[in-house]
């Protein structure tokens, strides 16, 4: 009688907990709910151009004038904002673009079928569209720099010079030893994050918890919006998720881009490395020689900070300016 007791008690106890449990998840849900309901989507800080009824985020900085304009292409998980400090560096003396490529922060995903040149068109016809011309300097960070020169390829006539910041290598996965962007076990918490992201949940763990930025180098208004637009919905993690899935067809094309010659380039290198310095070291400088005219430096930074410190970026700009001054 008194194991009988016992039993009745436990399974009292389990019930309870069963609904205590039922009941969070509910009230997780509806707090989920009401923040995709009553919360507001982040403001672009640019605007939105319609590219073949796709709409992309651009943003321009400087006034036209008689030097090459800069177009800033950013690596695979980043933004514009990524750039603040090497466009209010250089937006005095020349004029600056930047821009979120398809399904990025703020741009629309296309529905056309994506080939490895189908960003290079994209981006060409996004100029043309909000009336930039060329001559273009392409400036790339990370990935952005394979992006680049795959753009150079198609429009040579158009690209007076590219600088590669830490850019990437077709090579590198196979010299680094590495699977790619993400690892398996990443790409598995990518994919939980857009479904809470979805939700709502996330929004509300970060309105409870409010989370510091990782990126403190950049300005507080930058930071928020990334955070803001991160919470709002699963958009920017699938992104992640194709940016791992095109990642090698990008940088094979790359490899295959035709001979720069004589095309000024300027490489920087960041000397604090997570992986392998010196084979790292050693792609840098084969992306310095792709011309007869590459130029490089090794910055004191890391893979980010090498555009997201101030100081950094005021190195970095004064060499694309005299690049800028001097080109033919």
């Amino acid at each position: 009688k008194h194991l009988k007791n016992t039993m009745k008690l436990i399974l009292k106890i389990l019930k309870w907990i069963g609904k205590i449990f039922a009941s969070l998840i509910i009230l997780i849900l509806i707090s989920g709910l009401c923040f995709r309901l009553f919360s507001s989507k982040p403001v672009p800080p640019g605007k939105l151009v319609d590219v073949d009824g796709t709409k992309l985020h651009i943003r321009t900085e400087g006034e036209k004038n008689d030097l090459p304009t800069i177009i800033l292409e950013a690596g695979s998980g980043n933004d514009t904002d990524v750039f603040h400090w090497i466009v209010e560096g250089l937006k005095k003396n020349i004029r600056v673009v930047s821009y979120d490529r398809e399904g990025k922060w703020f741009s629309e995903s296309s529905k056309d079928s994506i080939t490895s040149d189908f960003y290079a068109h994209q981006l060409h016809k996004l100029l043309e569209k909000n009336g930039e011309k060329p001559p273009y300097i392409l400036v790339g960070h990370s990935m952005g720099g394979p992006y680049n020169r795959i753009f150079r390829d198609l429009y040579p006539n158009e690209v007076k010079a590219l600088v590669f910041l830490d850019s990437s290598h077709p090579e590198q996965w196979k010299r680094l030893a590495e699977n790619g962007l993400f690892e398996k076990n990443q790409i598995t918490l990518i994919k939980s994050l857009s479904i809470l992201a979805d939700m709502g949940i996330l929004g509300v763990y970060n309105k409870i918890t409010n989370p510091k930025p990782k990126i403190d180098n950049l300005p507080k208004d930058c930071q928020i919006r990334k955070l803001k637009l991160i919470s709002h919905s699963g958009d920017v993690y699938r992104r992640y998720l194709k940016a791992n899935i095109i990642n090698n067809d990008i940088l094979l094309r790359a490899s295959q881009s035709s001979s720069l010659d004589s095309l000024p380039i300027l490489v920087f290198t960041a000397k604090k490395q997570y992986g392998d310095s010196e084979i790292w070291f050693e792609m840098q400088k084969e992306l310095k020689e792709l011309s007869t005219k590459g130029k490089q430096f090794y910055m004191d930074a890391n893979h980010g900070s090498i555009i997201t410190k101030k100081e950094n970026a005021e190195i970095i700009n004064k060499e694309i300016l005299l690049l800028a001054e001097t080109i033919e």
